[in-house]
């Protein structure tokens, strides 16, 4: 894996951070064989462009978001916030402190190289500095919730065919102290 830096976001970032999130999102989209569904990929970029805003706007306090970069290329993103109305919908205490973490995105030519589990570190160490126990995790991508099964078990919640047959949505409940290795 290269030498890589995880950092805030800076104002200079905006340009290319929106490309990375077209590039991901795209090829994710592509992969789960519903590359055609263009409405859905704009709606998901320009969701992620609000949540940047939101981090910017509140300082991190919102939204906060981490980067990876190689040299000054944006390889990867990941950013807790408050949960969000699908969760809230679905978990009868998920009240309005909890939070979930998401966006976690590595740049296609960078994918299987760690880069995802060093991002998730990061936020569970800003997680665990900021006193937050616990978050929730959701995934309706398969390929990704194949990754989460393997790193965080079955779900807690599954949305059988949500999207449609065959396109379930996943939710997770997971202790900060599970994911650092504390008891």
């Amino acid at each position: 894996m290269p030498e890589l830096e995880i950092r805030r976001p800076k104002m200079d970032d905006i340009k290319q951070l929106n490309q990375f999130f077209s590039i991901v999102i795209t090829d994710t989209f592509m992969k789960e064989g519903i590359g055609d569904r263009l409405d859905d990929i704009n709606a998901e970029i320009k969701i992620k462009e609000k949540y940047i805003k939101t981090d910017f706007e509140s300082n991190g306090d919102l939204r906060y978001f981490l980067l990876a970069l190689d040299g000054d290329k944006i390889i990867g993103s990941i950013e807790y916030g408050p949960a969000s109305d699908l969760i809230k919908d679905y978990i009868d205490d998920a009240s309005e402190e909890m939070f979930e973490v998401g966006t976690v995105f590595v740049h296609p030519d960078y994918q299987q190289n760690g880069v995802g589990n060093l991002l998730l570190h990061s936020i569970y160490l800003t997680l665990q500095e900021n006193g937050l126990e616990e978050f929730f995790l959701d995934s309706g991508y398969r390929n990704a919730q194949k990754i989460w099964i393997k790193k965080f078990g079955q779900p807690d919640y599954l949305l059988k065919d949500h999207w449609g047959e065959g396109f379930d949505h996943m939710i997770w409940r997971i202790k900060v102290s599970d994911c650092l290795g504390e008891k």
